[in-house]
Protein backbone atom coordinates (compact mmCIF):
# COMPACT_ATOMS: atom_id res chain seq x y z
CA UNK A 1 0.00 0.00 0.00
CA UNK A 2 1.14 3.54 -0.74
CA UNK A 3 2.02 6.06 1.89
CA UNK A 4 -0.98 7.94 3.26
CA UNK A 5 -0.94 11.66 2.38
CA UNK A 6 -2.65 14.54 4.24
CA UNK A 7 -6.35 14.98 3.39
CA UNK A 8 -7.34 18.63 3.04
CA UNK A 9 -8.94 21.41 1.00
CA UNK A 10 -7.57 24.93 0.62
CA UNK A 11 -10.21 27.68 0.41
CA UNK A 12 -8.94 30.77 -1.41
CA UNK A 13 -10.82 33.86 -2.58
CA UNK A 14 -9.87 35.39 -5.90
CA UNK A 15 -11.51 38.67 -4.80
CA UNK A 16 -10.80 41.03 -1.92
CA UNK A 17 -14.13 42.75 -1.28
CA UNK A 18 -17.54 42.61 -3.01
CA UNK A 19 -17.34 42.20 -6.78
CA UNK A 20 -15.18 39.71 -8.66
CA UNK A 21 -16.57 36.89 -6.53
CA UNK A 22 -14.81 33.57 -6.85
CA UNK A 23 -13.24 30.83 -4.75
CA UNK A 24 -10.55 28.43 -5.95
CA UNK A 25 -10.42 25.24 -3.88
CA UNK A 26 -7.45 22.89 -4.35
CA UNK A 27 -8.00 19.45 -2.74
CA UNK A 28 -5.52 16.77 -1.69
CA UNK A 29 -6.72 13.21 -1.17
CA UNK A 30 -5.04 10.67 1.13
CA UNK A 31 -3.79 8.73 -1.91
CA UNK A 32 -1.75 11.78 -2.92
CA UNK A 33 -3.98 12.76 -5.85
CA UNK A 34 -4.88 16.43 -6.22
CA UNK A 35 -7.60 18.37 -8.01
CA UNK A 36 -9.20 21.80 -7.79
CA UNK A 37 -12.58 23.38 -8.36
CA UNK A 38 -14.14 26.85 -8.52
CA UNK A 39 -17.17 28.39 -6.86
CA UNK A 40 -18.32 31.36 -9.00
CA UNK A 41 -16.07 33.39 -11.29
CA UNK A 42 -17.17 36.94 -11.90
CA UNK A 43 -16.40 40.43 -13.05
CA UNK A 44 -14.70 43.00 -10.87
CA UNK A 45 -16.67 46.27 -10.89
CA UNK A 46 -14.83 48.49 -8.39
CA UNK A 47 -12.52 50.87 -10.32
CA UNK A 48 -9.44 49.86 -8.32
CA UNK A 49 -9.87 46.21 -9.29
CA UNK A 50 -10.93 46.53 -12.96
CA UNK A 51 -7.51 45.51 -14.28
CA UNK A 52 -7.96 42.17 -12.53
CA UNK A 53 -10.66 41.21 -15.00
CA UNK A 54 -7.90 40.44 -17.50
CA UNK A 55 -5.96 38.30 -15.01
CA UNK A 56 -6.44 34.69 -14.00
CA UNK A 57 -3.96 33.84 -11.28
CA UNK A 58 -4.30 30.09 -11.68
CA UNK A 59 -4.34 27.70 -14.64
CA UNK A 60 -7.98 27.30 -15.83
CA UNK A 61 -7.18 24.01 -17.56
CA UNK A 62 -6.34 22.52 -14.14
CA UNK A 63 -9.81 23.27 -12.74
CA UNK A 64 -12.02 20.17 -12.91
CA UNK A 65 -15.44 21.77 -12.35
CA UNK A 66 -17.15 25.00 -11.36
CA UNK A 67 -20.14 25.56 -9.05
CA UNK A 68 -22.38 28.61 -9.49
CA UNK A 69 -24.38 30.17 -6.64
CA UNK A 70 -26.53 32.52 -8.77
CA UNK A 71 -26.73 34.41 -12.06
CA UNK A 72 -25.74 37.97 -11.17
CA UNK A 73 -22.80 39.04 -13.34
CA UNK A 74 -20.75 39.78 -10.23
CA UNK A 75 -20.78 36.00 -9.73
CA UNK A 76 -20.76 34.57 -13.28
CA UNK A 77 -19.45 37.43 -15.41
CA UNK A 78 -16.01 36.00 -16.23
CA UNK A 79 -17.06 32.45 -17.12
CA UNK A 80 -16.62 33.12 -20.88
CA UNK A 81 -13.11 34.44 -20.20
CA UNK A 82 -12.36 31.35 -18.10
CA UNK A 83 -13.31 29.07 -21.00
CA UNK A 84 -11.36 31.19 -23.49
CA UNK A 85 -8.33 30.52 -21.33
CA UNK A 86 -8.62 26.75 -21.15
CA UNK A 87 -11.31 25.63 -18.70
CA UNK A 88 -13.19 22.61 -20.06
CA UNK A 89 -14.95 21.18 -17.01
CA UNK A 90 -18.64 21.09 -16.15
CA UNK A 91 -20.38 24.12 -14.66
CA UNK A 92 -23.04 23.06 -12.14
CA UNK A 93 -25.91 25.26 -11.01
CA UNK A 94 -29.66 25.21 -10.43
CA UNK A 95 -32.07 24.81 -13.34
CA UNK A 96 -33.44 28.34 -12.90
CA UNK A 97 -29.95 29.84 -12.91
CA UNK A 98 -29.23 27.84 -16.05
CA UNK A 99 -32.31 29.45 -17.64
CA UNK A 100 -31.04 32.93 -16.73
CA UNK A 101 -27.39 32.55 -17.70
CA UNK A 102 -27.63 32.90 -21.52
CA UNK A 103 -29.39 36.26 -21.21
CA UNK A 104 -27.15 37.51 -18.39
CA UNK A 105 -23.89 36.59 -20.14
CA UNK A 106 -25.03 37.93 -23.51
CA UNK A 107 -25.87 41.29 -21.93
CA UNK A 108 -22.55 41.28 -20.08
CA UNK A 109 -20.73 40.79 -23.39
CA UNK A 110 -22.58 43.78 -24.88
CA UNK A 111 -21.65 45.99 -21.92
CA UNK A 112 -18.01 44.88 -22.12
CA UNK A 113 -17.96 45.62 -25.85
CA UNK A 114 -19.31 49.13 -25.19
CA UNK A 115 -16.73 49.73 -22.45
CA UNK A 116 -13.90 48.40 -24.61
CA UNK A 117 -14.92 50.71 -27.46
CA UNK A 118 -14.95 53.73 -25.14
CA UNK A 119 -11.56 52.81 -23.67
CA UNK A 120 -10.08 51.84 -27.06
CA UNK A 121 -9.09 48.39 -25.89
CA UNK A 122 -9.89 44.78 -26.72
CA UNK A 123 -13.10 43.39 -25.24
CA UNK A 124 -12.74 40.73 -22.57
CA UNK A 125 -15.01 38.35 -24.45
CA UNK A 126 -17.63 38.38 -27.22
CA UNK A 127 -21.28 37.37 -27.39
CA UNK A 128 -20.17 34.17 -29.11
CA UNK A 129 -17.86 33.44 -26.18
CA UNK A 130 -20.81 34.03 -23.84
CA UNK A 131 -22.98 31.65 -25.84
CA UNK A 132 -20.26 28.98 -25.80
CA UNK A 133 -20.44 28.80 -22.00
CA UNK A 134 -23.79 27.04 -22.05
CA UNK A 135 -22.45 23.81 -23.54
CA UNK A 136 -20.64 23.23 -20.22
CA UNK A 137 -23.58 24.05 -17.91
CA UNK A 138 -25.57 21.36 -16.09
CA UNK A 139 -28.70 22.26 -14.12
CA UNK A 140 -30.10 20.62 -11.02
CA UNK A 141 -32.98 20.90 -8.58
CA UNK A 142 -32.59 21.84 -4.91
CA UNK A 143 -31.90 19.25 -2.20
CA UNK A 144 -30.59 16.60 -4.59
CA UNK A 145 -27.11 15.09 -4.48
CA UNK A 146 -24.97 15.53 -7.60
CA UNK A 147 -21.86 13.37 -7.97
CA UNK A 148 -19.49 15.80 -9.69
CA UNK A 149 -16.43 13.51 -9.58
CA UNK A 150 -15.05 10.57 -7.63
CA UNK A 151 -14.88 11.60 -3.96
CA UNK A 152 -17.00 14.77 -4.39
CA UNK A 153 -20.73 15.36 -4.34
CA UNK A 154 -22.64 18.63 -4.01
CA UNK A 155 -26.14 19.75 -3.10
CA UNK A 156 -27.90 23.06 -3.79
CA UNK A 157 -30.12 24.60 -1.09
CA UNK A 158 -32.71 27.31 -1.71
CA UNK A 159 -31.55 30.88 -1.14
CA UNK A 160 -33.76 33.97 -1.22
CA UNK A 161 -31.14 36.25 -2.74
CA UNK A 162 -32.38 35.82 -6.33
CA UNK A 163 -34.42 33.60 -8.61
CA UNK A 164 -32.49 30.30 -8.78
CA UNK A 165 -29.93 31.31 -6.16
CA UNK A 166 -28.39 28.57 -4.04
CA UNK A 167 -26.22 27.83 -1.10
CA UNK A 168 -23.91 24.98 -2.05
CA UNK A 169 -22.80 22.10 0.17
CA UNK A 170 -19.62 20.42 -1.03
CA UNK A 171 -18.85 17.03 0.51
CA UNK A 172 -15.39 15.60 -0.13
CA UNK A 173 -15.06 11.92 0.83
CA UNK A 174 -12.42 9.23 1.02
CA UNK A 175 -12.68 5.61 2.28
CA UNK A 176 -11.72 5.36 5.92
CA UNK A 177 -11.81 9.14 6.45
CA UNK A 178 -14.44 11.51 7.78
CA UNK A 179 -15.89 13.83 5.12
CA UNK A 180 -14.76 17.38 4.56
CA UNK A 181 -17.99 19.42 4.46
CA UNK A 182 -17.92 22.98 3.13
CA UNK A 183 -21.03 25.15 2.76
CA UNK A 184 -20.78 28.20 0.47
CA UNK A 185 -23.66 30.60 1.18
CA UNK A 186 -23.11 32.78 -1.88
CA UNK A 187 -25.01 36.05 -1.61
CA UNK A 188 -27.50 35.08 1.08
CA UNK A 189 -31.04 36.08 1.95
CA UNK A 190 -33.51 34.25 4.16
CA UNK A 191 -36.59 35.51 2.28
CA UNK A 192 -37.92 36.46 -1.14
CA UNK A 193 -41.42 37.73 -1.96
CA UNK A 194 -41.47 35.81 -5.23
CA UNK A 195 -40.28 32.42 -4.01
CA UNK A 196 -41.40 29.53 -1.83
CA UNK A 197 -38.05 28.63 -0.30
CA UNK A 198 -37.46 24.96 0.40
CA UNK A 199 -35.96 24.58 3.89
CA UNK A 200 -32.43 23.32 4.38
CA UNK A 201 -32.74 19.63 5.38
CA UNK A 202 -32.40 19.14 9.14
CA UNK A 203 -29.50 16.68 8.80
CA UNK A 204 -27.33 19.46 7.41
CA UNK A 205 -27.38 21.29 10.74
CA UNK A 206 -25.66 18.33 12.42
CA UNK A 207 -22.74 18.11 9.98
CA UNK A 208 -19.25 19.14 11.11
CA UNK A 209 -18.92 22.14 8.80
CA UNK A 210 -16.78 24.88 7.41
CA UNK A 211 -19.08 27.69 6.23
CA UNK A 212 -18.03 30.42 3.78
CA UNK A 213 -20.41 33.25 4.70
CA UNK A 214 -20.99 36.53 2.87
CA UNK A 215 -20.95 39.82 4.82
CA UNK A 216 -22.25 42.56 2.50
CA UNK A 217 -24.38 44.05 5.29
CA UNK A 218 -22.35 42.64 8.13
CA UNK A 219 -22.22 46.06 9.77
CA UNK A 220 -25.97 46.57 10.35
CA UNK A 221 -29.05 44.84 11.75
CA UNK A 222 -32.37 44.49 9.96
CA UNK A 223 -33.96 46.83 12.55
CA UNK A 224 -31.66 49.64 11.37
CA UNK A 225 -33.10 49.55 7.86
CA UNK A 226 -34.89 52.80 7.05
CA UNK A 227 -37.76 52.62 4.58
CA UNK A 228 -38.18 55.76 2.48
CA UNK A 229 -39.17 54.56 -1.00
CA UNK A 230 -42.93 54.80 -0.52
CA UNK A 231 -42.89 58.31 0.96
CA UNK A 232 -40.43 59.62 -1.63
CA UNK A 233 -42.36 58.27 -4.60
CA UNK A 234 -45.83 59.26 -3.39
CA UNK A 235 -44.71 62.78 -2.49
CA UNK A 236 -43.45 63.50 -5.99
CA UNK A 237 -46.33 61.80 -7.79
CA UNK A 238 -48.89 63.79 -5.78
CA UNK A 239 -47.05 66.96 -6.74
CA UNK A 240 -47.34 66.04 -10.42
CA UNK A 241 -43.67 65.16 -10.78
CA UNK A 242 -41.73 62.48 -12.60
CA UNK A 243 -40.09 59.66 -10.65
CA UNK A 244 -37.14 57.91 -12.30
CA UNK A 245 -36.20 54.62 -10.66
CA UNK A 246 -32.91 53.05 -11.81
CA UNK A 247 -33.31 49.30 -11.26
CA UNK A 248 -31.20 46.19 -11.65
CA UNK A 249 -32.71 44.12 -14.45
CA UNK A 250 -32.96 40.82 -12.57
CA UNK A 251 -34.84 40.69 -9.29
CA UNK A 252 -34.93 44.39 -8.42
CA UNK A 253 -37.03 45.57 -11.38
CA UNK A 254 -39.62 42.88 -10.72
CA UNK A 255 -39.73 43.69 -7.00
CA UNK A 256 -40.17 47.42 -7.68
CA UNK A 257 -43.05 46.73 -10.07
CA UNK A 258 -44.74 44.52 -7.47
CA UNK A 259 -44.25 47.21 -4.80
CA UNK A 260 -45.96 49.77 -7.07
CA UNK A 261 -48.82 47.30 -7.58
CA UNK A 262 -49.24 47.05 -3.80
CA UNK A 263 -49.36 50.85 -3.52
CA UNK A 264 -52.16 50.80 -6.08
CA UNK A 265 -54.02 48.07 -4.21
CA UNK A 266 -53.71 50.08 -0.99
CA UNK A 267 -55.22 53.10 -2.79
CA UNK A 268 -52.06 55.12 -2.16
CA UNK A 269 -51.00 55.33 -5.80
CA UNK A 270 -53.60 56.10 -8.43
CA UNK A 271 -53.87 53.56 -11.22
CA UNK A 272 -54.17 56.56 -13.53
CA UNK A 273 -50.51 57.41 -13.04
CA UNK A 274 -48.61 55.83 -15.96
CA UNK A 275 -45.77 53.48 -15.07
CA UNK A 276 -43.19 53.05 -17.83
CA UNK A 277 -40.69 50.20 -17.95
CA UNK A 278 -37.57 50.56 -20.08
CA UNK A 279 -34.62 48.26 -20.64
CA UNK A 280 -34.65 45.23 -22.94
CA UNK A 281 -32.90 43.04 -20.40
CA UNK A 282 -35.21 43.96 -17.54
CA UNK A 283 -38.30 43.49 -19.71
CA UNK A 284 -37.05 40.11 -20.87
CA UNK A 285 -36.50 38.94 -17.28
CA UNK A 286 -39.93 40.29 -16.35
CA UNK A 287 -41.53 38.20 -19.10
CA UNK A 288 -39.51 35.14 -18.04
CA UNK A 289 -40.80 35.67 -14.52
CA UNK A 290 -44.42 35.87 -15.72
CA UNK A 291 -43.98 32.83 -17.96
CA UNK A 292 -42.89 30.56 -15.12
CA UNK A 293 -39.21 30.20 -16.10
CA UNK A 294 -37.77 31.65 -12.89
CA UNK A 295 -39.42 29.48 -10.25
CA UNK A 296 -41.87 32.15 -9.07
CA UNK A 297 -44.70 30.94 -6.81
CA UNK A 298 -48.10 30.87 -8.50
CA UNK A 299 -49.72 33.73 -6.59
CA UNK A 300 -46.88 36.08 -7.63
CA UNK A 301 -47.15 35.53 -11.39
CA UNK A 302 -49.47 38.55 -11.74
CA UNK A 303 -47.11 41.05 -10.14
CA UNK A 304 -47.38 43.87 -12.69
CA UNK A 305 -49.16 47.07 -11.62
CA UNK A 306 -52.06 48.56 -13.54
CA UNK A 307 -51.28 51.11 -16.22
CA UNK A 308 -47.81 49.67 -16.83
CA UNK A 309 -46.36 50.35 -20.27
CA UNK A 310 -43.29 48.75 -21.75
CA UNK A 311 -41.20 51.29 -23.60
CA UNK A 312 -41.11 51.51 -27.38
CA UNK A 313 -40.28 54.45 -29.65
CA UNK A 314 -43.71 56.02 -29.26
CA UNK A 315 -43.90 55.70 -25.46
CA UNK A 316 -40.33 56.99 -25.07
CA UNK A 317 -41.41 60.30 -26.62
CA UNK A 318 -44.24 60.49 -24.08
CA UNK A 319 -41.90 59.61 -21.24
CA UNK A 320 -39.51 62.40 -22.13
CA UNK A 321 -41.98 65.08 -23.15
CA UNK A 322 -45.36 64.40 -21.58
CA UNK A 323 -46.41 66.41 -18.55
CA UNK A 324 -48.11 65.23 -15.39
CA UNK A 325 -47.16 62.63 -12.82
CA UNK A 326 -45.45 59.48 -14.08
CA UNK A 327 -43.06 56.80 -12.96
CA UNK A 328 -40.18 55.44 -15.05
CA UNK A 329 -38.50 52.19 -14.00
CA UNK A 330 -35.39 51.65 -16.13
CA UNK A 331 -32.13 49.75 -16.16
CA UNK A 332 -29.45 49.87 -14.95
CA UNK A 333 -29.46 50.04 -11.16
CA UNK A 334 -26.29 52.11 -10.78
CA UNK A 335 -27.13 54.43 -13.67
CA UNK A 336 -24.05 53.76 -15.78
CA UNK A 337 -25.63 51.50 -18.40
CA UNK A 338 -28.96 50.95 -20.11
CA UNK A 339 -31.71 53.45 -21.02
CA UNK A 340 -31.68 55.13 -17.62
CA UNK A 341 -28.58 56.95 -18.88
CA UNK A 342 -30.97 59.00 -21.06
CA UNK A 343 -33.49 59.75 -18.35
CA UNK A 344 -31.08 60.87 -15.66
CA UNK A 345 -29.56 63.77 -17.65
CA UNK A 346 -33.01 64.83 -18.88
CA UNK A 347 -34.64 64.92 -15.44
CA UNK A 348 -31.75 65.84 -13.15
CA UNK A 349 -32.25 69.52 -13.98
CA UNK A 350 -35.98 69.40 -13.14
CA UNK A 351 -37.15 70.68 -9.79
CA UNK A 352 -40.25 68.46 -10.05
CA UNK A 353 -38.37 65.19 -10.59
CA UNK A 354 -37.12 62.49 -8.25
CA UNK A 355 -34.32 60.09 -9.15
CA UNK A 356 -34.77 57.22 -6.69
CA UNK A 357 -31.95 54.69 -6.50
CA UNK A 358 -32.94 51.38 -4.94
CA UNK A 359 -29.60 49.71 -4.29
CA UNK A 360 -25.85 50.00 -3.91
CA UNK A 361 -24.04 52.44 -6.20
CA UNK A 362 -20.37 51.58 -6.58
CA UNK A 363 -17.46 53.99 -6.86
CA UNK A 364 -16.99 55.14 -10.45
CA UNK A 365 -20.67 54.78 -11.44
CA UNK A 366 -23.01 57.56 -12.52
CA UNK A 367 -25.17 56.84 -9.48
CA UNK A 368 -22.29 57.42 -7.09
CA UNK A 369 -21.23 60.57 -8.95
CA UNK A 370 -24.71 62.03 -8.59
CA UNK A 371 -24.85 60.97 -4.95
CA UNK A 372 -21.59 62.78 -4.21
CA UNK A 373 -22.74 66.00 -5.96
CA UNK A 374 -24.44 68.58 -3.74
CA UNK A 375 -27.86 69.91 -4.71
CA UNK A 376 -27.49 72.92 -7.03
CA UNK A 377 -23.96 71.97 -8.05
CA UNK A 378 -22.76 70.81 -11.45
CA UNK A 379 -22.35 67.14 -12.31
CA UNK A 380 -20.65 65.83 -15.44
CA UNK A 381 -22.52 63.18 -17.43
CA UNK A 382 -20.96 61.87 -20.65
CA UNK A 383 -18.80 64.98 -20.96
CA UNK A 384 -21.66 67.44 -20.47
CA UNK A 385 -22.39 69.54 -17.39
CA UNK A 386 -25.80 69.53 -15.68
CA UNK A 387 -27.02 71.35 -12.61
CA UNK A 388 -28.42 68.96 -10.00
CA UNK A 389 -31.87 70.38 -9.28
CA UNK A 390 -33.90 67.17 -9.03
CA UNK A 391 -34.26 65.35 -5.75
CA UNK A 392 -31.94 62.33 -5.69
CA UNK A 393 -32.60 59.69 -3.05
CA UNK A 394 -31.15 56.31 -2.10
CA UNK A 395 -32.61 53.39 -0.19
CA UNK A 396 -31.30 49.94 0.68
CA UNK A 397 -34.68 48.63 1.86
CA UNK A 398 -34.91 46.40 -1.23
CA UNK A 399 -31.53 44.82 -0.67
CA UNK A 400 -31.43 41.12 -1.55
CA UNK A 401 -28.79 40.47 1.12
CA UNK A 402 -29.56 39.41 4.69
CA UNK A 403 -28.43 41.77 7.43
CA UNK A 404 -26.01 40.89 10.22
CA UNK A 405 -28.62 39.73 12.74
CA UNK A 406 -30.32 37.53 10.12
CA UNK A 407 -26.99 35.96 9.14
CA UNK A 408 -26.12 35.37 12.80
CA UNK A 409 -29.47 33.60 13.31
CA UNK A 410 -28.75 31.43 10.29
CA UNK A 411 -25.31 30.44 11.57
CA UNK A 412 -26.60 29.72 15.07
CA UNK A 413 -28.71 26.83 13.75
CA UNK A 414 -25.63 24.74 12.99
CA UNK A 415 -24.51 22.42 15.77
CA UNK A 416 -20.90 21.64 14.78
CA UNK A 417 -19.25 24.66 13.19
CA UNK A 418 -15.54 23.96 12.85
CA UNK A 419 -14.79 27.18 11.02
CA UNK A 420 -16.66 30.20 9.64
CA UNK A 421 -14.88 32.10 6.87
CA UNK A 422 -16.15 35.62 6.14
CA UNK A 423 -16.09 36.93 2.58
CA UNK A 424 -17.95 39.17 0.08
CA UNK A 425 -17.99 42.51 1.85
CA UNK A 426 -15.97 45.68 2.16
CA UNK A 427 -13.08 45.04 4.51
CA UNK A 428 -14.64 47.02 7.36
CA UNK A 429 -17.89 45.06 7.02
CA UNK A 430 -16.04 41.73 7.01
CA UNK A 431 -14.13 42.64 10.17
CA UNK A 432 -17.22 43.88 12.04
CA UNK A 433 -19.23 40.80 11.10
CA UNK A 434 -16.37 38.39 11.90
CA UNK A 435 -16.23 39.81 15.43
CA UNK A 436 -19.96 39.27 15.87
CA UNK A 437 -19.75 35.70 14.60
CA UNK A 438 -16.92 34.99 17.02
CA UNK A 439 -18.89 36.36 20.00
CA UNK A 440 -22.48 35.36 19.15
CA UNK A 441 -22.12 32.11 17.19
CA UNK A 442 -18.97 30.81 18.87
CA UNK A 443 -17.71 28.39 16.22
CA UNK A 444 -14.36 26.75 16.86
CA UNK A 445 -12.66 29.43 14.76
CA UNK A 446 -13.45 32.44 12.57
CA UNK A 447 -11.38 33.68 9.63
CA UNK A 448 -11.56 36.47 7.05
CA UNK A 449 -10.99 35.49 3.44
CA UNK A 450 -9.11 37.76 1.05
CA UNK A 451 -5.51 38.25 2.02
CA UNK A 452 -5.29 34.75 3.54
CA UNK A 453 -6.37 31.29 2.50
CA UNK A 454 -7.43 28.55 4.88
CA UNK A 455 -6.57 24.84 4.83
CA UNK A 456 -9.28 22.60 6.28
CA UNK A 457 -9.57 18.88 6.93
CA UNK A 458 -12.46 16.77 8.32
CA UNK A 459 -11.82 18.16 11.82
CA UNK A 460 -11.57 21.85 10.98
CA UNK A 461 -8.79 24.34 10.41
CA UNK A 462 -5.29 23.07 9.68
CA UNK A 463 -3.55 26.36 8.94
CA UNK A 464 -3.92 29.76 7.30
CA UNK A 465 -1.40 31.31 4.94
CA UNK A 466 -0.94 34.45 2.90
CA UNK A 467 -3.00 34.15 -0.30
CA UNK A 468 -0.98 34.18 -3.49
CA UNK A 469 -3.92 35.56 -5.47
CA UNK A 470 -4.02 38.89 -3.66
Amino acid sequence: MGRKEPFYADIMDVHLEVTGSGHIVPVRLPNGKKFQFLVDFSLFQEPEYLKRNKEIRFNPSNVEFCLITHAHVDHIGRLPFLIKNGFRGCIYTTNVTKNIMPTALSDSAKVLRENAKQNKEKELYTEKDAKDVMQYVKGSEYNQWIQVRDNVRVMFFANGHLFGAAMILVQISYPGERDINILFTGDYNNKNLFLDLEPVPEWVYDLPLTIVQESTYGYMNSTEMQESFKDNVLKHVRNGGTVVIPAFALGRMQEILYYLKRLQEDKLLSAEVPIYVDGKLGIRYTMMCRNGLLGVKAKMINFLPDNVRFADKATKRTMMQGGGAKIIVATSGMGSHGPVQKYIPYYITSGKALIQFTGYVAEGTLGRRIKDTEFGQLVKIKGLLYKKEADVEYTNEFSAHAKADEMISFLQRFNHLNLVLINHGEMSSKEIFASRVFEEVQPKQVGILGQYFFRVNPYGLVTSKSAKFM
